[in-house]
């Protein structure tokens, strides 16, 4: 097979609570970072390639280091994003399945170290985020001559949280473009979440990703900036249950001045991508 249609990769193919991921072991491939973002372009796209929400490479960490890995993280279009939660969730499970790491590891990202723990009993992983920064509570902007409340944190990637009364009612990409290109946010833009709250440890939050450029079924820094914001307002406990709109259950907890993100992480599938059918060499 392979000879007939060329040279072939192994990846594996992870989703996190609807937001999926391909995943290659780089340590001895040694895929360039200059090539990566096209690769993410040509693996995560629909039909001609593998589909995906983003492209994920795990390397060997820095010699000397305390970390178990370092990983390279892309978005669908090739964008390169600092963080991703559900995606972290994802490699610190892949890590330990497949012998990297062991069920508590701490790995390296663009955003600093993530620390995790897998619960293989569960099919669970929990993460320590980076510590949040410029958190900015009520704040408003104008879009299409309306004028919304948010609020913005940065839990690893920028996120605007806009709380409303049935996410069932917002035109996610419609709304969700607009407030991800505001001048407010330029010029890297913000990914934007949209939250109903039921009580105060259950919510649903649908969230529209930058660099996707559409709804995802779920975005894991998003929820964690959801919880972030609302606890300061006292609207929320210290742990929250979070419904995405694939269905799925994230858990937030808040201890002290961390955040932790806990949820499934599962391999859907495992292959060989032919390079040459995909453009790459």
């Amino acid at each position: 097979m392979s000879k007939m249609f060329g040279k072939s990769i192994p990846f594996y193919k992870m989703q996190g609570c609807g937001n999926d991921f391909v995943i290659i072991d780089n340590r001895e491939l040694g895929v360039s970072v200059s090539e990566m973002p096209r690769w993410a372009q040509k693996l995560c796209q629909r039909a001609f390639g593998i589909y995906a929400d983003g492209l994920l490479f795990i390397e060997n960490a820095p010699e000397g280091s305390d970390l178990d890995f370092v990983w390279q993280f892309y978005n669908s279009d090739g964008s390169r994003a600092e963080m991703c939660g559900n995606a972290s969730r994802c490699v610190g499970r892949l890590a330990h399945a497949i012998g990297i790491a062991g069920e508590e590891h701490v790995f390296g990202s663009d955003a600093g170290p993530i620390r995790v723990r897998v619960f293989p009993e569960f099919e669970e992983v929990k993460v320590q985020l980076t510590d949040p920064t410029d958190v900015a509570l009520k704040q408003t902007l104008e879009v299409d001559g309306e004028t919304y409340e948010y609020h913005f944190a940065n839990t690893g990637v920028p996120h605007a949280v806009i709380q409303v009364a049935d996410v069932k009612d917002v035109d996610i990409k419609k709304l969700g473009s607009a407030v991800r290109y505001h001048e407010k946010f330029a010029p890297a833009g913000t990914n934007v979440n949209f939250v109903q709250i039921d009580d105060n440890d259950s919510l649903i939050v649908r969230t529209y990703e930058r660099g996707v450029e559409d709804e995802t079924y779920a975005c894991g820094t998003g929820v964690s900036a959801v919880q972030v914001t609302l606890n300061r307002l006292g609207l929320t406990d210290a742990a929250v249950r979070i419904r995405t709109s694939g269905g799925e259950i994230l858990k937030v907890i808040i201890e002290g001045t961390s955040v932790f993100l806990q949820g499934g992480a599962e391999l859907t599938f495992a292959g060989n991508a032919y390079l040459e059918s995909l453009g790459l060499d």
